[in-house]
């Protein structure tokens, strides 16, 4: 991006005013250089966010001409209009689409995108580089390949390279600290790198042979592995002749799997639909001619929306924090296709074409694509009338005229250690993944549910009552009454009266359909009742639902916080003591138990440490204390 935006507040009514919008005058002082215009309503709330090559241009079409009936009630609440000019087309993209994050505008067609695509990771700068199920920012030194439509598709990759190249998938941690060869090393799924067992070059060309599979030259490569087999044979080194027939065969196998789609390069396609209200898109993903899946998304669509503005929408919205491929080809072109190719063009460094495909195989991946799409939105449309119904229910069971939003918090630990606390949101549509929040429980005694419970809850209600954040409407507590009743007292601390507390307690024999439901007890005694609905009642089919969903996420928090604490070696606290020396401590002695058994004398005899940190080691190890004499 370059340059910063050049923020304009053309002249209009104030917010509040009682005089009409007058776009005459307005129209008169506005730029024709490109970038976002913001509208807002009588009360200053930003009701529509756009972007534009042509700023006077784009906003005079407003209000002029036949109108669409959304476009006719959008302007007649609007109050004022700002602009901010922009260096490049580019710059305006990346703006509209923070600033309709940050204010997430009714008129605004809204991309919930709960998760970054996963991608496969080559860690190229190590000398024994490493394959990675990779998803998030792409800042690490390396090649990444993808993106992947799904984690499955990452995970099978991951294990067909595995079989047939052999390269390296465990954590540095793990490789830096091996004394011998894991047990990849003995179902053949790894060469041993960590102890030396295959050499540099070897090791590198399975990492070339690995990057060329992922770079879709699959054919090339397997020509020249054949090359090299044959110069094995013709060398009598048979064995390695047959280590590369096996590969050849394997490739070939993972080959006839793929699915070769006929479109060369890299591509998206994307394809919407609207079925009951309920819009659709699609996106299949196609990377050096090979299909990875498609994913399907929901978007938030304004009444009265037009097909080309939606295309514009989530394209503007999905490529803001993605790279675009060569070619984007979409079921209906967007609005102002130009202006938004040179953004995205400008955004990748390399052209970016928006095509709409008549003939050919891309006709045929777009149909695909468009019948994806259909299927989405009926079984999306299907859950929704299932989950209509289990809000009502709870609603019944409740009293509460109005649930729109479900918050349940779970703790998660191992014998009180590590504890993490979930909290997940579901609303009227479902799952709302996007606000899911985890807790690490810190300051308390272990094994403390109660204290671990009343923490999460306060950091999450004070957080709420310091930026006027949304509160639920009714709050789970997965536990019984001591859980509930300090879910009541940070209710109380934070004086808030309108949520509906409800404790789910499993049974004695902890079977799916016993739950309780206990309601906390007031400070004049009152309430605290248990009951128990049918098994089969949708009520309690949503509670278990929720529930199990923030089981599942604190579980998930607590190993992922458990697996780093596992993973950092006792040898890697030791400030001086750096991966060559921890590699050659663990190979002398075979292992930490070993280390923890020599002495500083033994220790001194392996090479690169000293007769002074042989002593600093020692004593870390046996007392905890660190180089120089500092506690842990």
């Amino acid at each position: 991006m370059t340059g910063s935006p050049e923020s304009v507040e053309p002249e209009s009514t104030e917010a509040g005013a009682s005089l009409a919008f007058d776009s005459a005058v307005f129209l008169k002082s506005v730029t024709e250089r490109p970038g976002v215009y913001r509208m807002f309503d009588a009360v200053d709330t930003v009701i529509y966010v756009g972007k534009a090559r042509n700023l006077k241009a784009r906003l005079s079409s407003y209000f002029r001409g036949q109108q669409s009936l959304k476009t006719q009630a959008l302007v007649r609440h609007i109050a004022k209009i700002e602009t901010t000019v922009t260096q490049t087309e580019a710059d305006a993209l990346l703006l509209e689409s923070n600033l309709i994050k940050a204010h997430r505008p009714r008129y605004n067609i809204l991309l919930r995108d709960d998760k970054s695509y996963p991608w496969i990771y080559v860690s190229t700068d190590q000398d024994y580089p490493r394959l990675a199920y990779h998803r998030g920012t792409r800042k690490r030194t390396g090649r990444y390949f993808g993106p992947y439509s799904a984690s499955s598709a990452v995970r099978e990759t991951l294990i067909h390279l595995e079989k047939v190249f052999k390269v390296r998938q465990c954590e540095d941690s793990f490789f830096r600290n091996r004394s011998r060869p894991c047990l990849q090393y003995q179902i053949g799924r790894c060469k041993a790198p960590c102890v030396g067992y295959v050499s540099p070059d070897e090791y590198h060309q399975d990492v070339a042979d690995t990057i060329a599979f992922l770079s879709g030259r699959s054919q090339a490569l397997v020509e020249q592995l054949v090359a090299r087999m044959e110069q094995a044979a013709a060398a009598l080194v048979f064995e390695h002749a047959a280590q590369l027939r096996d590969q050849i065969g394997q490739l070939r196998a993972i080959s006839q799997q793929q699915s070769i789609t006929g479109v060369s390069g890299d591509a998206d396609v994307i394809a919407h639909v609207t079925v009951m209200n309920l819009t659709a898109v699609a996106i299949s993903t196609i990377r050096e001619g090979r299909h990875l899946g498609t994913r399907s998304y929901f978007p938030a669509v304004p009444a009265d929306s037009e097909s080309a503005e939606i295309m514009s929408a989530f394209i503007g919205q999905y490529y803001a924090e993605r790279e675009a491929p060569q070619r984007v080809l979409c079921s209906e072109l967007p609005q102002e296709p130009e202006f938004l190719a040179d953004a995205l063009s400008a955004s990748a460094g390399r052209r970016v074409e928006l095509l709409q495909p008549q003939r050919g195989k891309a006709r045929e991946w777009l149909a695909q694509t468009v019948e994806n799409a259909q299927l989405a939105a009926q079984e999306r449309l299907a859950s929704r009338v299932g989950l209509d119904a289990r809000f009502t229910a709870l609603r019944q069971v409740t009293g509460l005229a109005e649930i729109s939003r479900i918050e349940c918090f779970d703790i998660s630990h191992t014998q009180g250690e590590l504890a993490v606390a979930s909290c997940v949101v579901f609303g009227l549509e479902g799952a709302q993944k996007d606000q899911y929040r985890r807790y690490s429980i810190e300051g308390i005694t272990p094994g403390d549910d109660y204290a671990a419970m009343h923490q999460a809850l306060t950091r999450r209600f004070a957080r709420a009552q310091r930026e006027g954040g949304i509160l639920p409407d009714v709050l789970l507590i997965d536990g019984g009454p001591g859980q509930v009743s300090q879910a009541q007292a940070v209710l109380t601390e934070f004086d808030i009266v309108s949520v509906y507390l409800l404790g789910v307690a499993k049974g004695v024999e902890r079977r799916a359909g016993e739950e309780r439901l206990i309601r906390p007890r007031t400070a004049d005694g009152k309430g605290g009742e248990e009951t128990r609905l049918d098994p089969h009642h949708p009520a309690l089919h949503l509670i278990q639902q929720v529930r199990d969903e923030a089981h599942r996420f604190a579980i998930t928090g607590h190993r992922a916080r458990r697996l780093k604490a596992r993973t950092q070696s006792d040898l890697e606290k030791i400030p001086g003591v750096g991966a060559k020396r921890r590699q050659a401590l663990l190979k002398h002695f075979g292992g930490i138990q070993g280390l923890r058994k020599a002495s500083s004398v033994e220790l001194a005899k392996v090479s690169g440490i000293s007769d002074v940190l042989a002593q600093e080691i020692h004593a870390w190890l046996h007392e905890g204390v660190a180089p120089g004499g500092a506690g842990e």
